[in-house]
């Protein structure tokens, strides 16, 4: 199954990330289906390829929680903000 996922970029302690499809199980380094756009956490900015972005929900790509809320605040979804939920490390 296919997901709008978030793919960390950038150095260490200065993330930025990609918006892309890719299968829902796939490791963050696998490489993408296709990119559409990017997201940074510092600016609060985000820039996404609205077409690409719909075509993809339409066909039945699922996004997670964080890209969900980002396409909300862009306005390309309607709804409200889900919460995101953070796992916990087993220390």
């Amino acid at each position: 199954m296919l997901a709008l996922k978030l793919q960390r970029v950038g150095k260490k302690h200065q993330p930025s990330y990609r918006v892309v499809v890719a299968e829902k199980k796939s490791k963050m380094a696998a490489p993408p289906v296709e990119d559409l756009g990017s997201y940074s956490p510092f600016s609060k900015k985000s820039t996404l390829n609205s077409e690409r972005v719909k075509h993809w929900l339409k066909i039945g790509a699922q996004p997670t929680a964080t890209v969900y809320n980002l396409l909300v605040e862009s306005k390309l979804i309607d709804g409200k903000k889900l919460a995101v939920k953070i796992k916990k490390s087993k220390h």
